[in-house]
């Protein structure tokens, strides 16, 4: 194996233990390096041939929290064009990202809000690629002007995170109806848009 591709395996163990350390009662600012490096299965100096400090690593899950999140919508815009309705195929998918992801989901949630200023950024920043996917999705897709499909696409993201945060430790019955509901809600979103 190169040098190169190793690197990049070992860098990839890192962001997978520090997700994995991530739980309904740790956050980011909880973990340690040397905690991150033990379940990565390297020498806590080799961390540093990766990562500047803990916080550089923090703010590199957060970007892959992000991406992760875009492209499971974007995997949902496929189905959806398969034959699949649209906000029922992006709640249904969002839901199966929670069930799968919850820590990566957790991480968005409790850095939008926590005491990093640089974590709260990254993830605004992430917030914001998603309102604009879904602003040029609802443009090509329903006509609605710019200004319109784009308040649109900020309501909705709000509500999806917000429904999210409600379902992460929901039981699997109370998730579906978190999702029935937020289908529903989301319906209206759409419904008071083209009216205006």
């Amino acid at each position: 194996m190169s040098r190169q591709l190793q690197k990049l395996r070992t860098r990839r163990s890192i962001i997978e233990a520090a997700f994995s350390l991530l739980d309904e009662q740790r956050s980011l600012s909880s973990i340690s390096l040397r905690e991150v490096a033990r379940v990565a299965g390297i020498a806590p100096t080799s961390f540093y041939r990766h990562f500047k400090d803990i916080d550089e690593l923090g703010l590199t899950l957060v970007d892959e929290a992000g991406l992760a999140l875009r492209q499971l919508m974007r995997q949902a815009r496929l189905r959806i064009a398969s034959g699949g309705g649209v906000i029922h195929t992006s709640v249904e998918t969002f839901m199966e990202f929670i069930n799968d992801n919850s820590n990566v989901f957790r991480l968005l949630l409790r850095e939008h809000t926590g005491t990093s200023l640089a974590f709260r950024a990254a993830v605004l920043r992430e917030i914001q690629h998603f309102n604009v996917e879904l602003t040029d999705y609802t443009m090509a897709t329903t006509g609605l002007k710019s200004n319109i499909a784009n308040l649109q696409a900020e309501a909705m993201v709000k509500l999806v995170f917000s429904t999210g945060a409600e379902a992460l430790d929901a039981t699997p019955e109370h998730k579906k109806v978190l999702a029935e509901r937020l289908k529903q809600q989301l319906r209206f979103i759409v419904i008071g848009a083209l009216q205006a």
